[in-house]
Order: C-alpha cells, then structure tokens, then sequence
C-alpha cells in the first residue's frame, strides 16, 4: 500500500481528503469531514491532535455514536477491514469455544453498563490482557469509562494514521 504524505493532504480537496481518511475513525467520516477544513497540517501528529479536538468538540451525542460505532471485540460478525485485522493482531478472530463465550458475556455486560461496546486498541495485545481489561473496567464509574472509551479510539485511530501515512523526515527522529 502507498502511504500518503501529509502534504498530499493537505492539497487534497474535501472528498479525497475524507476519502482518504474516513476510516480513520471507525464509521466515522464525520471526523475526518469536520477535520478538513483545519488544514494546512504541519506533521501527522498535527493531523492527529485536530482530529482529536474534533471529537472532543463534538457533542456528548455524536461521541456516543462514534462509540457506538465500533464492533464488539472477538465478535465474529460484519466489520471494518481495520477492525478485523486489529482484532486478528491480538487473537480475536481465534478464540476456542471456552473464549468465545467468555468474550460474549463480558461484551453484553459492559454494554448492558455503559450503552457502548467495550473499545480498546488491542493490535498486538494478547486475549488475556484484553479479557482482563474488559473485567477491570466494567467496574469503572460511566463517566470514567465513557473518557477511557474516548481516549482509546483516539489510540487505535493513531495507530490507523500512522499506517496510513508518511511520517517527515523530523517525524522519524532522523537529524535535520
């Protein structure tokens, strides 16, 4: 895949632009839409800190949507291309019976508490540390968990950017 470069970006018009980023929150165009007026991008990190503002600017509605947005971790059903191999990464698409079970109630009784899947960026992580994870944080207070919900989309959304795009020479932490 041919990675973009922010500067590429930069020049895109509005439909490239959110062509190019749509995904990078999970069903999300609307992100990536009230992003772009925000360019010119100096960095990809740049690129990433509006896109953030974006969804903390965004009301507590439209949070819940974008929450709402993405799939139940181990779950074996239609989702993203992102979603799947992130979830791959971690195990998820290979869970034994004994897992898969275990996945699906801790699923329903975090969405039963907070009204949204459990999220969390789980590229490279492994079933254990998840499923511990979903156990911890089920005990969380809403509030609480809605932020952490927040902040590790904008960590899997990191991860998505970082994939997507060239990082600057300054950006790679090469010299000058």
């Amino acid at each position: 895949m041919t990675r973009l470069t922010v500067e590429e970006l930069n020049r895109a018009d509005e439909a490239e632009f959110v062509d190019a980023l749509g995904g990078v929150y999970e069903e999300s165009p609307w992100v990536a839409e009230r992003s772009w007026p925000e360019r010119p991008f100096s960095s990809v990190s740049d690129l990433q800190r509006a896109m953030e503002e974006t969804v903390r600017n965004a009301s507590r509605e439209r949070q819940l949507e974008l929450l709402r947005a993405h799939p139940d971790l181990g779950e074996r059903t239609e989702m993203t291309e992102e979603s799947r191999e992130e979830q791959a990464s971690a195990g998820l698409d290979s869970l034994d019976p004994d897992q898969y079970e275990a996945f699906q109630r801790l699923n329903e009784t975090y969405r039963e508490r907070f009204g949204f899947p459990f999220i969390m960026a789980v590229r490279d992580e492994s079933v254990d540390a998840i499923e511990d994870a979903m156990t911890e944080r089920v005990e969380h207070s809403e509030p609480e968990e809605f932020r952490t919900a927040l902040e590790e989309v904008h960590e899997i959304a990191a991860l998505r950017l970082e994939e997507l795009l060239e990082p600057r020479e300054h950006e790679r932490g090469s010299g000058p």
